[in-house]
């Protein structure tokens, strides 16, 4: 099952435990579109994080080999 669906089937149950009666489809569509922007974002801040964990890594073993350099 694709992303995009499970995202609508899980936003249009929500809608329906809310109690409108204004039916589901709008859950279903906030739920597919939510699941898509988050297929996208996700994995850019992962990566983002990722890259600053090493970039900090880095920058503490350059200062534990090399000593602190005072700016």
């Amino acid at each position: 099952m694709s992303t995009t669906t499970t995202g609508a089937l899980i936003g249009a149950a929500i809608d329906s435990i809310s109690g409108d009666d204004d039916g589901v489809a709008d859950g279903a569509i906030i739920g597919a579109v939510t699941a898509n922007v988050l297929k996208i974002v996700l994995p850019l801040a992962v990566t983002y994080a990722v890259g600053w964990a090493v970039l900090r890594g880095a920058a503490e073993l350059k200062d534990q080999v090399f000593g602190k350099v005072d700016s």
